[in-house]
């Protein structure tokens, strides 16, 4: 009985050991003068277990080995090792003394040379290889791919789990832990699990990703936070010159221009994996840049990266984000060949970049194995399955995860399902996500039914007066074959009552064969766009303007029925052909006309005041790089940094019943989305158009005026609505977003994080006689034939939702009320 004791006892002893053989670590490294010091290299001795130090100098540092000795070292800096006398030792302060004075040690104190760095030479080395190595040595390749989503409530503490806000939901606080990157407490909300295979062709240029299984829990059903989650997706390569994170470029460590924005150090040699490798240590040469500091790891023959690194600068100029972690891990498969084998990202969103603003943590890590190499497949194998959806994959078993996933579910992982799945049943949990999913969406659900959007409630216009609008559409999930929408509006001061409804079916998901019809009466404030769409339910954001400068009373009652059919061939093309009637007539006769000349050689003929009109058309909508969530008959945008390429031919019917006007109508509108070097995004939109027959007023290509307070796209700020019309134009909008590229080396205006925005538009266009003789409205038939042109300067990023835009007309100045200088501003959420 003894015996059986003592051994229990032990094994309780082994058991305790076990749990407790970890080491955790964190404090702050200072200089003599006690001033923190940013980019210090803190590791666990005779390992390349590491970090360093963030802004203020602060590290944590955690294994699952026991450690009794920490090494810090930093240039200019003599090293230092600290013993740790316990398992857990936190808020040490190390103080580091200058090494100036030793005169042994090679230094290369603040900004490191570019020359004679043996940094610096190892770099150049990595970039004349970078294509010698990974995928890019193999015509094509295949690999398996397993990925994990999770998105953690962070900074847990006694007032949270105390506040009413979680009142009958304290369970929840059961699965709190510490991260092993920032030694922060974290709850788990969501978690997703996804395994795929993926397939590519470096000859073609092409790559396919199939799913094979898919598995969350949370908020899943919301497309708004699906599509943010799935930004946080966005693939990156540590050899490309700029990583793109949230819509933002951050330099790679590994660029070719990185020697200009970031600090080298080599810092150490060593053994990894049975490879020699060299460790070089990177930091940023100026604040408010949006870089990286950390350290990587480079074979010393291949010059291959076998691990990397790095955090995201608190001081880059970037929103709602305060931190981001990114390491990478490489395998061997030859000498020469090193290929991606575990990617890691953990991002913490806040509000603030305080330590201890509290926030949630992004994080997701992806697993490959499983390499193939050389085995070519059919080119048709990239284009087919435009739309391939299986639902089946959402309903694997416990069991298959457990036997597919490439590595298992820590303790916290296995606990979220269950603890999340009770969560969503319970009422105040449900009230607070439907509250944050409406805000989202602009629409709240109340069962298969959404009601929205709750933010066009409200509208004022010259001829409604107040207007009062609401609506909603069918929803029961992103992958909706069909859906319903509709809305109805009602004017205080004409006393009308307005609608439009419309349908959408999905009759083909392989190729996404969506018909579409629809019915929309209500007053609008046509001519605010170049390029026309059928878009039955939309609606101009002029036409009910709470906010607009000088009266506005060229507003047109339209009735518009529509009916459509498209296919999508391949990825992110689509082609579709529409049948259209509309009627057209002015909504206040008294201050805007329409009308046009019975005969235009004999005015005792008189004039007609309203349009009727049938038309058929077509058009090919091109999209490349384009990402969607959902694969139902209507699909979410996860950003809109893609290019895009429209097409549209429209044919006006005359002689068919209540049809007045024979024409043709061609239009092209091309945007494109630039990189330029690091200097920010250039966004690039051309138009063109013309119109083949003679149309009226109603018909015609109107130059899009804005004469609300605020920024409208594809609009011209200084022009009044109708102050140019065109039946030939040709129009180009430049805009250049420098991302706070200049102000980051101004003093004193760098910490505010202001984004610097400059523009020019330009349009040409004409009116052909026979146009110019049909009109009998009250608005002046003006073309912009001497290129009307105008150019702006913006301020965006003021606290971090504001964007302010000083514009300047460059002629037609001499004009009735032109419009020489005005503000405009705008709202919005960007990283």
């Amino acid at each position: 009985m003894k015996r059986k004791l003592l051994f229990a006892l032990g094994c309780f002893i082994i058991f305790c050991a076990a749990a407790l053989a970890q080491t955790k670590v964190s404090g702050t490294i200072v200089d003599n003068a006690d001033q923190p010091l940013p980019y210090v290299n803190v590791y666990f001795k005779g390992t390349n277990e590491g970090v360093i130090t963030d802004e203020n100098g602060k590290f944590y540092l955690e294994s699952v080995n026991p450690y009794t000795e920490l090494l810090v070292s930093f240039v200019g800096f003599a090293s230092k090792q600290v013993h740790l006398t316990a398992a857990v030792t936190y808020n040490l302060k190390i103080k580091l003394s200058d090494a100036t004075e030793l005169a042994e040690v090679k230094l290369y104190a603040g900004k490191t040379s570019k020359k004679n760095n043996p940094a610096i030479d190892i770099l150049r080395k990595i970039w004349s290889r970078r294509r010698k190595n990974g995928l890019h040595m193999f015509k094509q390749y295949q690999y398996d791919k397993y990925e994990k989503v999770e998105f953690d409530l962070n900074n847990i503490d006694s007032a949270m789990t105390k506040s009413k806000v979680f009142k009958g939901m304290e369970f929840i606080f059961q699965h709190v832990d510490t991260s092993s990157v920032t030694g922060k407490s974290y709850l788990p909300i969501f978690i997703n699990e996804a395994l795929s295979k993926v397939y590519g062709d470096n000859k073609l240029g092409r790559k396919k990703e199939i799913p094979l299984a898919a598995r969350n829990s949370g908020f899943s059903g919301n497309q708004q936070i699906t599509a943010f989650i799935k930004d946080l997706y966005a693939e990156y390569d540590i050899y490309n010159n700029y990583l793109k994170f949230f819509d933002k470029d951050f330099v790679s460590p590994l660029s070719r221009t990185g020697i200009n924005v970031y600090n080298y150090v080599l810092a150490d040699t060593a053994v990894v994996d049975n490879k020699y490798c060299y460790n070089i240590v990177f930091y940023p040469r100026r604040k408010g840049e949006l870089t990286f500091k950390g350290n990587f790891w480079v074979n010393d023959t291949t010059f291959a990266i076998k691990k990397i690194a790095m955090s995201a600068s608190r001081g880059a100029n970037i929103n709602w984000v305060k931190d981001i972690y990114i390491e990478q891990e490489f395998d061997v498969l030859n000498d020469s060949v090193f290929l991606l084998k575990r990617d890691h990202m953990m991002s913490d969103f806040a509000l603030r970049k305080k330590d201890e603003s509290k926030g949630v943590y992004g994080k997701r890590t992806t697993l490959y194995r499983d390499y193939v190499f050389n085995k070519e497949l059919e080119s048709e194998f990239y284009n087919k399955e435009v739309n391939a959806y299986n639902d089946s994959i959402n309903y694997k078993s416990d069991e298959f995860w457990e036997e597919n996933r490439f590595e298992s579910l820590n303790k916290d992982e296995k606990g979220v399902y269950k603890m999340l799945d009770t969560l969503k049943t319970i009422p105040k949990f449900k009230h607070m996500y439907d509250l944050v999913a409406t805000l989202g969406s602009g629409y709240y659900q109340m069962g298969k039914f959404d009601y929205g959007p709750i933010f066009s409630t409200f509208g004022f216009n010259s001829v409604e007066g107040w207007r009062l609008r609401t609506g909603g559409r069918t929803y029961f999930g992103p992958n909706d074959p069909w859906r319903l929408e509709g809305y109805t509006a009602y004017g205080f001061k004409d006393d009308k009552f307005k609608y439009g409804i419309s349908g959408k079916w999905m009759v083909d998901k392989r190729n996404r064969i969506i018909l579409h019809a629809g019915n929309r009466r209500d007053i609008e404030q046509i001519g605010v766009s170049l390029t026309a769409t059928n878009d039955v339910l939309g609606r101009s954001f002029a036409s009910s303007s709470l906010f607009s400068s000088g009266n506005n009373n060229k507003l047109t009652s339209v009735n518009f029925t529509t009916f459509s059919a498209e296919i999508e061939p391949f990825k992110n093309f689509v082609l579709k052909g529409n049948v259209n009637y509309r009627t057209l007539r002015s909504a206040d006769p008294t201050a805007f006309q329409l009308d046009y000349w019975r005969d235009p050689n004999d005015h005792s003929k008189g004039s007609v005041g309203h349009i009727q009109q049938y038309e058929y058309g077509f058009l090919a909508d091109y999209t490349p790089g384009r990402r969607t969530i959902g694969y139902g008959v209507e699909r979410s945008d996860v950003d809109f940094n893609y290019a895009r390429l429209f097409l549209n031919y429209t044919h006006g019917i005359n002689g068919a019943t209540k049809s007045d006007f024979n024409y043709d109508k061609l239009q092209f509108y091309y945007r494109q989305p630039i990189l330029v070097g690091g200097f920010g995004r250039l966004f690039t939109t051309f138009e063109a158009g013309k119109i083949f027959g003679t149309v009226p007023l109603g018909l015609m290509g109107v130059i899009p005026g804005n004469q609300s307070w605020f920024s409208i796209e594809n609009t011209y700020n200084l022009l009044n609505y109708y102050e140019f019309l065109a039946d030939e134009y040709v129009s180009l909008h430049l805009e250049h977003n420098f991302n706070g590229r200049l102000f980051s080396r101004i003093p004193g205006i760098r910490d505010l994080n202001l984004r610097e925005i400059v523009g020019i538009k330009g349009v040409y266009g004409t009116i052909t006689d026979a146009n110019r003789a049909l009109n009998a409205s009250n608005v002046i038939y003006r073309a912009p034939e001497d290129v009307y042109w105008e150019y702006h300067a913006g301020i965006g990023n003021i606290f971090k939702v504001f964007r302010i835009d000083f514009a300047w007309r460059g002629n037609y100045l001499t004009l009735p009320d032109a419009n020489k200088f005005v503000i405009k501003g705008s709202f919005g959420f960007y990283f």
